[in-house]
This record gives C-alpha cells, sequence and structure tokens, in this order.
C-alpha cells in the first residue's frame, strides 16, 4: 500500500508528471532556496528527492522577498524531449495587491541544467503549462482582482505561449470563475476523449480546501462543473488525519491506471499544523460518463492501492551528515539567497560547516542559516558547535524556525560579565523574548547542542566537553510555528537548522562540526 504523507513535512502544491517509467513531483519553496524541489519514483509508493531547479540567483533572486512570498505553485511538464517548468516568485503579499511574475525555464534533462528564466506575466500566481495535443501551448494562471468590492479571485486566464518567440502570444481570455466554493486556484488543463479538463483549488488553502474539476468541448469553454464537485475534500471531516486537501494534479501511470496528488496538512494540536503542508497521494478513476472520480468517496485516505508496477524502494539516506562533501547535501536549504562561499565554506575548514555571521533572524535579506524541513512530529537534531564570541551581538547555534516572526533558537553569544554564554531566544508573531533568568556560562572547546520535538512540544539541552548532557530551560510549546499560529496567512512549514549572526558586520564565523537529524516515531 502507499501510505500518505508520500513527501512528509514542507512540501506543498505538488505538480506530478511522467516521462517513460519515472514519476517526477515538484512542489512550492517559497522563501527557502534553491527553488523547487523534484522528488522521483518509479512506483507512485517509494519517493527520493531527486534534484533542484532554480539554483542560480539569475534564476531566482529572492532578497528581500516577504516571509511566505518566493517561489509559490511551480508546474512541471513534458513535451517533445523537454522539461518545462513555471512559477510564480512572489514579491509582496499583504493587502490589497500582490506582485506576482511568473517565469519559466526549460531542461533537457531532469537534472539539468535548466535555462535561466522567460517572464510569462504577472496578472496572478499559480502559472500552469498545458501542451495541446495539436503541438501549441497555453498558459493558465488565475487572476488577481485588487479592486474593492470584487472577488479577488477573479477566474482562470488563459492565454497561447509561443516556443519559438519565447513568449505568450494572443488574446487573453477568462474561462472559468470559479464555483461557490471561490477562492479559484491552482489552475491545471488536461485532455482526455475529446474533453478539456480543468482543475482547480478551491476554498482556500487552510481547512476549507477542496479539489473543483470542470470540462468543456473547447480549450477556451464554457465549463461545466463536475455535479458532485467538490471531487476531493476535508472539509467537515474533523476526524481525518489528512486536513486541507487540495490544490491537486494529475497522472496517468503506464499500465492506465489514474493517480492525483494533493496537498494536505496533520494538526500537531488542534487546527495548529507545524509541519506545514505536505504531499498525499490519492487513486482515481474515470465513471461512465466521462467524469473523474477518486477513492474514498471524496475523503483522502491514509492507505491508498498503488500502481500495477514493480516495487522500486530507494537507499535510506543517513541520518547525520558529517560535512566531509564540497556542497550541500539536497536537504539543506538557505533564505532567499544561494550559499555562497563569502558566508558559508565547506572547504575551509574539512569536515566542518563553517558559517559566517551576518544579519539577524528578522532579516528578509543575508541570514546565514542553513535548514532541513521537519518531517516528523517526533524528533531530534544534534550537533557540535566551536564559536568563540567577542561580543553579545554574534551569536551562533540550533534553530527551529518557521519565518522571521516565529522561531525558538538555543543559542551561543558573549555577555560582558559571564563571557561566553548560552541561552534561549524565542520569537512570538514577531515579539522577542530570552528564556532563562540567566544565560548559562560555558567554557571553551566544542559544544553540543540537542532539540527533541514531542508533537506540539520542543525540549533543548547542551553538552560540554567530557561532561553529560544537561537539559536548558523548560518544554516549550511549538504550535505558533505553523500557518495557522499568525495574524495573517502565510505557507510554510517548519525547518530545524544552524545559523550566525553578527550584527556588527564583522562576519565572526562559526564553525559545525556535523547535525544528525533523527525521527522517533
Amino acid at each position: 500500500m502507499i501510505s500518505n504523507p508520500i513527501l512528509r513535512g514542507f512540501h506543498p502544491d505538488p505538480s506530478i508528471v511522467r516521462v517513460g517509467d519515472d514519476y517526477y513531483i515538484a512542489t512550492s519553496t517559497f522563501e527557502w532556496f534553491p527553488g523547487v524541489l523534484i522528488h522521483h519514483s518509479k512506483d507512485l509508493v517509494h519517493w527520493r528527492p531527486l534534484t533542484t531547479v532554480l539554483n542560480r540567483a539569475s534564476q531566482l533572486n529572492m532578497e528581500g522577498n516577504v516571509d511566505s512570498g518566493g517561489v509559490w505553485a511551480p508546474c512541471l511538464s513534458y513535451s517533445d524531449g523537454i522539461f518545462y517548468l513555471v512559477y510564480s516568485d512572489v514579491k509582496s503579499r499583504m493587502g490589497a495587491f500582490k506582485d506576482t511574475p511568473n517565469y519559466l525555464v526549460t531542461a533537457a534533462d531532469i537534472m539539468g541544467p535548466w535555462s535561466e528564466p522567460v517572464y510569462l506575466n504577472s496578472s496572478g500566481f499559480d502559472p500552469s503549462l498545458f501542451h495541446d495535443d495539436d503541438g501549441r501551448k497555453w498558459l493558465v494562471n488565475m487572476l488577481w482582482d485588487h479592486r474593492k468590492g470584487t472577488n479577488s479571485f477573479a477566474g482562470t486566464v488563459l492565454q497561447e505561449y509561443s516556443a519559438a518567440e519565447q513568449r505568450l502570444i494572443g488574446p487573453k481570455k477568462n474561462i472559468f470563475r470559479g464555483t461557490e466554493l471561490r477562492l479559484t486556484e491552482g489552475p491545471h488543463l488536461y485532455k482526455r476523449n475529446g474533453y478539456y479538463y480543468l482543475l482547480t483549488a478551491e476554498g482556500g488553502t487552510q481547512y476549507e480546501h477542496a479539489v473543483t474539476m470542470a470540462r468543456a468541448a473547447s480549450l477556451e469553454g464554457p465549463y461545466e462543473v463536475d455535479p458532485k464537485n467538490p471531487i476531493l475534500t476535508s472539509a467537515g471531516r474533523p476526524e481525518l488525519l489528512l486536513q486541507k486537501a487540495g490544490h491537486a494534479s494529475l497522472v496517468e501511470t503506464q499500465t492506465g491506471e489514474w493517480y492525483m496528488v494533493h496537498l494536505v496538512g496533520r494538526p500537531a494540536r488542534e487546527r495548529f499544523c507545524t509541519l506545514g503542508r505536505e504531499t498525499a497521494i490519492q487513486r482515481c478513476y474515470w465513471t461512465e460518463d466521462d467524469w473523474l472520480a477518486v477513492e474514498g468517496e471524496g475523503s483522502p485516505l491514509e492507505q491508498v492501492q498503488p500502481p500495477q508496477l514493480p516495487a522500486y524502494p530507494f537507499p535510506v539516506q543517513p541520518e547525520t551528515d558529517h560535512f566531509n562533501t564540497d556542497v550541500l547535501g539536497l536537504q539543506w536549504c538557505t533564505l532567499r539567497v544561494p550559499a555562497e562561499e563569502k558566508w558559508l565554506s565547506l572547504t575551509e575548514r574539512p569536515g566542518y560547516l563553517r558559517l559566517r555571521g551576518r544579519e539577524s533572524m528578522s532579516s528578509t535579506h543575508r541570514q546565514s542559516l542553513v535548514a532541513r524541513r521537519q518531517q516528523s512530529m517526533y524528533c531530534e537534531a544534534e550537533t557540535e558547535l566551536e564559536f568563540a564570541p567577542e561580543h553579545f551581538q554574534q551569536m551562533a547555534g540550533l534553530i527551529v524556525y518557521y519565518d522571521t516572526r516565529d522561531y525558538i533558537y538555543l543559542r551561543v553569544t558573549h555577555h560582558e560579565e559571564l563571557g561566553t554564554v548560552l541561552g534561549i531566544i524565542q520569537s512570538i508573531n514577531g515579539v522577542y523574548n530570552e528564556l532563562l533568568e540567566q544565560d548559562i556560562p560555558i567554557g571553551s572547546g566544542p559544544l553540543g547542542l540537542k532539540l527533541k520535538i514531542n508533537r506540539d512540544q520542543a525540549s533543548f539541552m547542551y553538552k560540554e566537553q567530557g561532561k553529560q548532557w544537561q537539559p536548558v530551560g523548560p518544554s516549550l510549546d511549538m504550535v505558533h510555528l505553523s500557518d495557522e499560529c499568525s495574524d495573517y496567512i502565510r505557507f510554510t512549514g517548519t525547518f530545524i537548522g544552524i545559523c550566525a549572526q553578527d550584527l556588527s558586520g564583522e562576519m565572526k564565523h562559526a564553525d559545525f562540526d556535523y547535525f544528525r537529524y533523527s525521527e522517533l516515531d
């Protein structure tokens, strides 16, 4: 059986494509760099992270992007020996306006190299490219209407794309304005048995999320909505493990079976999904009257019947990264900007990751932070730090990070009277706090730092050289590290990582010997 979610932790807005016997899923990465992570499978059961697409600042310049901006809803497709990926790079999103330039990159091989981006439009977000069987290509995206008194999610706009001219051509047409579920977004087009099918997300990407299907005999419509719509949702089913089901994409196997990938959320407590939005899969079938139905009567299943394909498991990834390679592994991400030698090095001190401190955790520009997704509600992370701060503006340590407003940070810094000290910083909705009555003086030499997450609780420990592990501070409620715990909607998930700050601008370095991430469930 297939166990959901198939991509655990922050992996939202999946777009799936099959090329021969290989399946690829692209997911949103928002402000995390590199942009767009690709997962690979041969059986739809076992998945591995394979590569990233947007690896250069020339492809994706997010310095200064807002929290939960950056890469929204990439669409991965394949035609005539070429991979196509379209994506939004969201620059602003709060208030009436959304600045959402949309781009296209291509590659002859899924491993790249991927091209420089071709600008498409900025009329809305969630672009998707459809390759018709007559050779023409069409872009659809949701249309954003900023005006007072209107439906901001104003429909799905269709326009032709010319591969020869590398630009959109011809008239634009709003082909689908949505249903009473509203908040229509995430469009994808398919063609089968003489019908064009338009798959959209509706209801908003929270607990009313849903998958809507409409079809038409002509590409430009008119589109009729499936009479059983929505075809997939978790709305009104609080007992389900998989909540927020929506934003889907379809694939047909080489054996003629159909599957739908879609995002979900799993609450750690109440309605708080600290892992972020994840990717799940459902088995589908076509009815006699040519509508798509999802097994499970329209609710997401935890266990799904796999396709008739040979099992193809991948090797288990090691828990510990000893930083003994010249480049970061696929599990690692940086914030907004690429990992560059001027602030991150795996070669200056072989076997260590060296970070040079830069801006604060509040910065949307140049943070020296390297992190990986939290993918289990029960996990541990551990590292060993060598750091000799000389000023209170110099910090380094182990961080649990959602965005610039919400994080928990076990950090080493300098105190004028106590010398090198260890303490905990927590930011909740932008409100800064130092949790210990007095930071703990520590000696020189390597310092072990450990985090343990037990569903909605986080606790820290430390170990000086030659001593035992000691707890630091109380167990901390961490549900503020979630989409739901905010005064404005946001879209990422919890990351665990290491970082360094030097607010003086001197770029004091910190060395990390290893990083271990272990799942306990």
